[in-house]
Protein backbone atom coordinates (compact mmCIF):
# COMPACT_ATOMS: atom_id res chain seq x y z
CA UNK A 1 0.00 0.00 0.00
CA UNK A 2 1.39 3.88 -0.98
CA UNK A 3 0.93 6.37 1.90
CA UNK A 4 -0.58 9.75 0.49
CA UNK A 5 1.97 11.38 -1.23
CA UNK A 6 4.02 8.82 -1.80
CA UNK A 7 5.45 8.33 -5.28
CA UNK A 8 4.28 5.25 -6.62
CA UNK A 9 6.53 2.20 -7.44
CA UNK A 10 6.16 0.28 -10.10
CA UNK A 11 9.06 -2.08 -11.95
CA UNK A 12 8.54 -2.10 -16.12
CA UNK A 13 9.64 -5.26 -17.50
CA UNK A 14 11.13 -4.61 -21.10
CA UNK A 15 13.09 -6.52 -23.04
CA UNK A 16 16.36 -4.03 -22.69
CA UNK A 17 15.58 -2.11 -20.36
CA UNK A 18 14.45 0.66 -22.78
CA UNK A 19 17.98 0.56 -24.26
CA UNK A 20 17.20 -1.86 -27.55
CA UNK A 21 16.45 -1.92 -31.06
CA UNK A 22 12.55 -2.96 -31.08
CA UNK A 23 9.55 -1.21 -30.54
CA UNK A 24 8.68 -2.16 -26.91
CA UNK A 25 12.33 -0.85 -25.92
CA UNK A 26 11.77 2.49 -27.98
CA UNK A 27 8.24 3.46 -26.75
CA UNK A 28 9.25 2.59 -23.42
CA UNK A 29 12.69 4.45 -23.63
CA UNK A 30 10.30 7.15 -24.56
CA UNK A 31 7.91 6.73 -21.83
CA UNK A 32 10.72 7.01 -19.42
CA UNK A 33 12.37 10.39 -20.56
CA UNK A 34 8.56 11.97 -20.85
CA UNK A 35 8.60 10.55 -16.89
CA UNK A 36 12.08 11.95 -15.97
CA UNK A 37 11.61 15.45 -17.75
CA UNK A 38 7.71 15.34 -16.22
CA UNK A 39 7.82 13.67 -12.93
CA UNK A 40 3.89 12.76 -12.08
CA UNK A 41 4.97 11.12 -8.71
CA UNK A 42 5.68 7.60 -9.67
CA UNK A 43 8.80 6.17 -9.43
CA UNK A 44 9.45 3.81 -12.14
CA UNK A 45 12.32 1.24 -13.05
CA UNK A 46 12.96 0.21 -16.02
CA UNK A 47 14.85 -3.36 -15.93
CA UNK A 48 15.77 -5.50 -18.65
CA UNK A 49 14.22 -9.56 -19.01
CA UNK A 50 15.74 -10.83 -21.61
CA UNK A 51 18.91 -8.53 -22.43
CA UNK A 52 20.78 -7.80 -25.40
CA UNK A 53 22.98 -11.17 -25.47
CA UNK A 54 21.99 -14.29 -27.17
CA UNK A 55 18.68 -16.04 -26.61
CA UNK A 56 20.15 -18.88 -25.06
CA UNK A 57 21.42 -16.74 -22.08
CA UNK A 58 18.44 -14.67 -21.41
CA UNK A 59 17.81 -16.60 -18.66
CA UNK A 60 20.19 -14.41 -16.70
CA UNK A 61 18.12 -11.08 -17.14
CA UNK A 62 15.52 -12.60 -15.68
CA UNK A 63 16.32 -14.28 -12.91
CA UNK A 64 17.79 -11.31 -11.77
CA UNK A 65 14.76 -9.16 -12.68
CA UNK A 66 12.54 -12.10 -10.19
CA UNK A 67 15.69 -11.21 -8.11
CA UNK A 68 15.37 -7.77 -7.95
CA UNK A 69 11.27 -7.74 -7.57
CA UNK A 70 11.65 -9.92 -4.65
CA UNK A 71 14.10 -7.34 -3.06
CA UNK A 72 11.96 -4.44 -3.75
CA UNK A 73 8.77 -6.21 -2.36
CA UNK A 74 10.97 -6.96 0.78
CA UNK A 75 11.51 -2.88 0.40
CA UNK A 76 7.91 -2.04 0.46
CA UNK A 77 9.47 -0.57 -2.83
CA UNK A 78 7.23 -2.67 -5.38
CA UNK A 79 3.53 -1.62 -5.47
CA UNK A 80 3.50 -2.46 -9.13
CA UNK A 81 4.61 -4.50 -12.07
CA UNK A 82 4.90 -3.40 -15.71
CA UNK A 83 4.75 -6.44 -17.96
CA UNK A 84 5.60 -5.37 -21.58
CA UNK A 85 4.80 -8.35 -23.73
CA UNK A 86 5.35 -9.98 -27.18
CA UNK A 87 5.23 -13.52 -28.69
CA UNK A 88 7.50 -16.33 -28.07
CA UNK A 89 10.19 -16.40 -25.78
CA UNK A 90 8.96 -13.00 -24.58
CA UNK A 91 5.54 -14.32 -23.30
CA UNK A 92 7.33 -17.69 -21.68
CA UNK A 93 9.30 -15.60 -19.84
CA UNK A 94 6.42 -13.04 -18.81
CA UNK A 95 4.39 -15.96 -17.34
CA UNK A 96 7.08 -16.54 -14.84
CA UNK A 97 7.25 -13.03 -14.00
CA UNK A 98 3.83 -13.03 -13.67
CA UNK A 99 3.84 -15.87 -11.58
CA UNK A 100 6.61 -14.49 -9.25
CA UNK A 101 4.97 -11.22 -8.88
CA UNK A 102 1.53 -13.21 -7.63
CA UNK A 103 3.27 -15.20 -5.24
CA UNK A 104 4.66 -12.11 -3.94
CA UNK A 105 1.59 -10.32 -3.87
CA UNK A 106 2.46 -7.42 -6.15
CA UNK A 107 -0.10 -6.93 -8.84
CA UNK A 108 0.70 -6.37 -12.47
CA UNK A 109 -0.02 -4.88 -15.84
CA UNK A 110 -0.06 -6.97 -18.71
CA UNK A 111 0.97 -4.51 -22.15
CA UNK A 112 0.82 -6.05 -25.22
CA UNK A 113 2.93 -5.50 -28.09
CA UNK A 114 3.34 -8.92 -30.00
CA UNK A 115 2.40 -8.42 -33.85
CA UNK A 116 2.34 -12.35 -34.12
CA UNK A 117 0.68 -12.52 -31.15
CA UNK A 118 -2.73 -13.57 -32.06
CA UNK A 119 -1.25 -16.68 -34.52
CA UNK A 120 1.10 -17.32 -31.43
CA UNK A 121 -1.75 -18.44 -29.12
CA UNK A 122 -3.96 -19.93 -31.03
CA UNK A 123 -1.28 -22.41 -32.48
CA UNK A 124 0.19 -23.30 -28.61
CA UNK A 125 -0.45 -26.03 -27.23
CA UNK A 126 -3.10 -26.88 -24.33
CA UNK A 127 -0.42 -25.99 -21.46
CA UNK A 128 0.99 -22.83 -23.02
CA UNK A 129 -2.78 -21.95 -23.45
CA UNK A 130 -3.59 -22.13 -20.28
CA UNK A 131 -0.50 -20.29 -18.94
CA UNK A 132 -1.09 -17.71 -21.33
CA UNK A 133 -4.84 -17.70 -20.22
CA UNK A 134 -3.93 -17.26 -16.53
CA UNK A 135 -1.08 -14.18 -17.50
CA UNK A 136 -4.31 -12.43 -18.47
CA UNK A 137 -6.83 -13.26 -16.44
CA UNK A 138 -4.80 -12.84 -13.09
CA UNK A 139 -3.99 -9.09 -14.39
CA UNK A 140 -5.08 -6.23 -12.54
CA UNK A 141 -5.18 -3.95 -16.03
CA UNK A 142 -4.58 -4.79 -19.61
CA UNK A 143 -3.31 -2.17 -21.98
CA UNK A 144 -3.72 -2.97 -25.26
CA UNK A 145 -2.65 -0.89 -28.54
CA UNK A 146 -6.17 -0.80 -30.66
CA UNK A 147 -9.68 -2.09 -30.99
CA UNK A 148 -8.57 -5.51 -32.81
CA UNK A 149 -6.56 -6.41 -30.20
CA UNK A 150 -9.27 -5.40 -27.57
CA UNK A 151 -11.76 -7.71 -29.17
CA UNK A 152 -9.05 -10.24 -29.56
CA UNK A 153 -8.55 -10.60 -25.46
CA UNK A 154 -11.95 -9.97 -24.48
CA UNK A 155 -12.62 -12.75 -26.67
CA UNK A 156 -10.06 -15.69 -25.43
CA UNK A 157 -10.16 -14.00 -21.86
CA UNK A 158 -14.03 -12.85 -21.12
CA UNK A 159 -13.28 -12.33 -17.36
CA UNK A 160 -11.05 -9.60 -18.36
CA UNK A 161 -13.33 -7.63 -20.63
CA UNK A 162 -13.79 -4.75 -18.17
CA UNK A 163 -9.78 -4.37 -17.28
CA UNK A 164 -8.94 -4.21 -21.43
CA UNK A 165 -8.13 -0.24 -21.88
CA UNK A 166 -6.56 0.56 -25.33
CA UNK A 167 -3.86 3.02 -25.32
CA UNK A 168 -2.42 3.33 -28.69
CA UNK A 169 1.45 3.87 -28.90
CA UNK A 170 3.26 7.64 -29.09
CA UNK A 171 6.08 9.36 -30.13
CA UNK A 172 7.44 13.03 -28.58
CA UNK A 173 7.19 15.69 -30.91
CA UNK A 174 10.24 15.70 -33.69
CA UNK A 175 13.07 17.80 -32.58
CA UNK A 176 14.71 18.80 -36.11
CA UNK A 177 12.94 20.48 -38.07
CA UNK A 178 11.12 18.32 -41.59
CA UNK A 179 12.98 19.77 -44.90
CA UNK A 180 12.19 16.68 -47.18
CA UNK A 181 13.94 15.38 -50.10
CA UNK A 182 14.61 18.02 -52.09
CA UNK A 183 14.25 17.53 -55.93
CA UNK A 184 13.40 13.99 -55.47
CA UNK A 185 10.81 12.44 -53.54
CA UNK A 186 12.24 10.79 -50.51
CA UNK A 187 10.64 7.38 -49.69
CA UNK A 188 11.54 5.59 -46.62
CA UNK A 189 11.29 2.09 -44.94
CA UNK A 190 11.93 1.78 -41.32
CA UNK A 191 11.56 -1.77 -39.32
CA UNK A 192 13.17 -5.17 -39.51
CA UNK A 193 14.21 -6.28 -43.14
CA UNK A 194 12.14 -9.64 -43.39
CA UNK A 195 8.85 -11.09 -45.36
CA UNK A 196 6.87 -10.07 -42.51
CA UNK A 197 7.50 -6.09 -42.89
CA UNK A 198 6.59 -6.93 -46.56
CA UNK A 199 10.06 -6.46 -47.69
CA UNK A 200 9.50 -8.47 -50.92
CA UNK A 201 6.74 -7.19 -52.31
CA UNK A 202 8.47 -3.60 -51.67
CA UNK A 203 11.43 -4.46 -54.00
CA UNK A 204 9.28 -5.45 -55.96
CA UNK A 205 7.19 -2.06 -56.02
CA UNK A 206 10.35 -0.09 -56.48
CA UNK A 207 11.25 -2.31 -59.53
CA UNK A 208 8.04 -1.64 -60.92
CA UNK A 209 9.15 2.37 -60.59
CA UNK A 210 12.61 1.90 -61.64
CA UNK A 211 12.19 3.94 -64.91
CA UNK A 212 9.96 6.72 -62.93
CA UNK A 213 12.34 9.50 -62.45
CA UNK A 214 11.86 11.97 -59.36
CA UNK A 215 12.58 9.71 -56.16
CA UNK A 216 15.19 7.97 -54.27
CA UNK A 217 14.27 5.52 -50.93
CA UNK A 218 15.98 4.48 -48.11
CA UNK A 219 15.36 0.92 -46.81
CA UNK A 220 16.86 0.83 -42.78
CA UNK A 221 16.71 -1.39 -40.27
CA UNK A 222 18.23 -5.31 -38.98
CA UNK A 223 17.65 -8.13 -40.27
CA UNK A 224 18.59 -9.81 -43.65
CA UNK A 225 20.64 -6.84 -44.79
CA UNK A 226 23.20 -8.15 -46.87
CA UNK A 227 21.03 -10.04 -48.80
CA UNK A 228 18.64 -6.73 -49.54
CA UNK A 229 21.81 -5.19 -50.79
CA UNK A 230 22.79 -7.87 -53.15
CA UNK A 231 18.53 -7.85 -54.58
CA UNK A 232 18.86 -3.95 -55.04
CA UNK A 233 22.34 -4.17 -56.80
CA UNK A 234 20.69 -7.48 -58.82
CA UNK A 235 17.68 -5.27 -60.08
CA UNK A 236 20.10 -2.19 -60.89
CA UNK A 237 18.48 -0.35 -58.15
CA UNK A 238 21.88 0.66 -56.33
CA UNK A 239 21.45 4.14 -57.62
CA UNK A 240 18.40 5.07 -56.19
CA UNK A 241 17.52 2.79 -53.22
CA UNK A 242 19.98 2.74 -50.15
CA UNK A 243 20.03 0.20 -47.28
CA UNK A 244 22.23 1.48 -44.13
CA UNK A 245 21.49 -1.44 -42.06
CA UNK A 246 19.97 -0.11 -38.19
CA UNK A 247 19.95 2.97 -37.32
CA UNK A 248 20.10 4.36 -33.87
CA UNK A 249 17.20 6.65 -32.52
CA UNK A 250 19.35 10.40 -33.36
CA UNK A 251 19.94 8.71 -36.95
CA UNK A 252 16.53 7.96 -37.44
CA UNK A 253 15.29 11.51 -36.37
CA UNK A 254 17.27 13.01 -39.36
CA UNK A 255 16.45 10.25 -41.75
CA UNK A 256 12.53 11.55 -41.16
CA UNK A 257 13.41 14.57 -41.23
CA UNK A 258 14.16 14.02 -45.15
CA UNK A 259 11.95 11.98 -45.53
CA UNK A 260 8.88 12.28 -47.95
CA UNK A 261 7.05 9.19 -48.10
CA UNK A 262 6.75 6.42 -45.28
CA UNK A 263 5.98 3.13 -46.25
CA UNK A 264 5.15 0.12 -43.88
CA UNK A 265 3.55 -3.08 -46.55
CA UNK A 266 3.53 -5.94 -43.40
CA UNK A 267 1.49 -8.79 -43.15
CA UNK A 268 1.13 -8.44 -39.52
CA UNK A 269 1.64 -5.55 -37.18
CA UNK A 270 0.20 -4.60 -33.51
CA UNK A 271 1.02 -0.97 -33.92
CA UNK A 272 3.87 0.16 -35.84
CA UNK A 273 5.86 3.05 -34.30
CA UNK A 274 7.74 3.82 -37.21
CA UNK A 275 4.19 4.97 -38.75
CA UNK A 276 3.51 7.30 -35.75
CA UNK A 277 6.89 8.80 -35.95
CA UNK A 278 6.46 9.14 -39.99
CA UNK A 279 3.28 10.98 -38.74
CA UNK A 280 4.65 13.35 -36.36
CA UNK A 281 6.86 14.38 -39.19
CA UNK A 282 4.12 14.85 -41.78
CA UNK A 283 5.20 12.03 -44.15
CA UNK A 284 2.46 10.56 -46.42
CA UNK A 285 1.84 7.46 -45.30
CA UNK A 286 1.27 3.73 -47.39
CA UNK A 287 0.83 1.12 -45.50
CA UNK A 288 -1.52 -2.35 -45.25
CA UNK A 289 -4.62 -2.57 -42.69
CA UNK A 290 -3.07 -5.16 -40.58
CA UNK A 291 -2.94 -4.99 -36.57
CA UNK A 292 -4.48 -1.65 -35.20
CA UNK A 293 -3.02 0.57 -38.10
CA UNK A 294 -6.62 1.23 -39.54
CA UNK A 295 -7.20 3.00 -36.06
CA UNK A 296 -4.93 5.85 -37.07
CA UNK A 297 -4.34 5.60 -40.82
CA UNK A 298 -7.85 5.92 -42.76
CA UNK A 299 -7.72 5.69 -46.25
CA UNK A 300 -7.26 8.53 -48.22
CA UNK A 301 -7.39 10.98 -45.12
CA UNK A 302 -4.26 10.28 -43.04
CA UNK A 303 -2.44 7.67 -45.55
CA UNK A 304 -3.34 5.52 -48.33
CA UNK A 305 -3.48 1.76 -47.87
CA UNK A 306 -3.36 -1.36 -49.92
CA UNK A 307 -3.74 -5.07 -49.39
CA UNK A 308 -1.04 -7.11 -47.91
CA UNK A 309 0.92 -8.70 -49.99
CA UNK A 310 -0.06 -6.76 -53.04
CA UNK A 311 2.92 -5.74 -55.20
CA UNK A 312 1.04 -3.57 -57.68
CA UNK A 313 -1.33 -1.97 -55.34
CA UNK A 314 1.96 -1.05 -53.41
CA UNK A 315 3.68 0.51 -56.51
CA UNK A 316 0.04 2.42 -57.19
CA UNK A 317 0.32 4.05 -54.00
CA UNK A 318 3.86 5.09 -54.20
CA UNK A 319 3.58 6.61 -57.69
CA UNK A 320 0.68 8.46 -56.79
CA UNK A 321 2.20 9.84 -53.93
CA UNK A 322 5.42 10.63 -55.63
CA UNK A 323 3.16 12.04 -58.64
CA UNK A 324 0.74 14.45 -56.39
CA UNK A 325 2.48 16.41 -54.10
CA UNK A 326 -0.48 18.12 -53.50
CA UNK A 327 -2.11 14.96 -52.34
CA UNK A 328 1.03 13.71 -50.05
CA UNK A 329 1.22 17.10 -48.50
CA UNK A 330 -2.44 17.25 -47.41
CA UNK A 331 -2.14 13.42 -46.13
CA UNK A 332 1.04 14.30 -44.18
CA UNK A 333 -0.70 17.44 -42.70
CA UNK A 334 -3.74 15.44 -41.49
CA UNK A 335 -1.48 12.49 -40.25
CA UNK A 336 0.68 15.06 -38.46
CA UNK A 337 -2.32 16.56 -37.00
CA UNK A 338 -3.67 13.41 -35.68
CA UNK A 339 -0.36 12.33 -34.39
CA UNK A 340 -0.44 15.91 -32.43
CA UNK A 341 -4.05 14.97 -31.23
CA UNK A 342 -3.82 11.37 -30.09
CA UNK A 343 -0.34 9.88 -30.49
CA UNK A 344 1.63 12.44 -28.04
CA UNK A 345 4.14 10.58 -25.72
CA UNK A 346 2.77 13.30 -22.55
CA UNK A 347 -0.88 12.33 -22.81
CA UNK A 348 0.14 9.04 -23.23
CA UNK A 349 2.75 8.96 -20.04
CA UNK A 350 -0.60 10.74 -18.16
CA UNK A 351 -2.97 7.52 -19.49
CA UNK A 352 -0.25 4.92 -18.68
CA UNK A 353 0.40 5.97 -14.91
CA UNK A 354 -3.34 6.77 -14.38
CA UNK A 355 -3.68 2.79 -15.51
CA UNK A 356 -0.85 2.18 -12.98
CA UNK A 357 -2.61 3.98 -9.94
CA UNK A 358 -6.23 2.18 -10.75
CA UNK A 359 -4.60 -1.28 -10.97
CA UNK A 360 -2.93 -0.83 -7.71
CA UNK A 361 -5.96 0.86 -5.93
CA UNK A 362 -7.73 -1.63 -6.81
CA UNK A 363 -5.25 -4.10 -5.09
CA UNK A 364 -5.00 -2.01 -2.04
CA UNK A 365 -8.83 -2.10 -2.02
CA UNK A 366 -9.19 -5.90 -2.91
Amino acid sequence: MTETGKPLNVLVATPAGGTGQGGIDRIMAALKTELEEHPRNVAARFLPTRGKGPVALSWHPLLLFCARMAGARRRKEADLVHINLASYGSTYRKIAIAAVARSLGIPYVVHLHGAEFRSFWDGSGVLVSRSIHSLFSKASRIIVLGTPWQAFIAEKVPSAQARITIIPNAVEEPRIAHVGGGESVHILFLGRIEERKGIPELVKALARMKDMPGWRATLAGDGAVEALRAEIKALDLADRVTVPGWLGPDDTARLLATGDILTLPSHAENLPISVIEAMASGLGIVTTPVGAIEDIVKDGETGLLVPPGDEQALAGALIRLVEEETLRHRLGAAAQAFQRRHLNIGPYADRICAVWRDAAATHESA
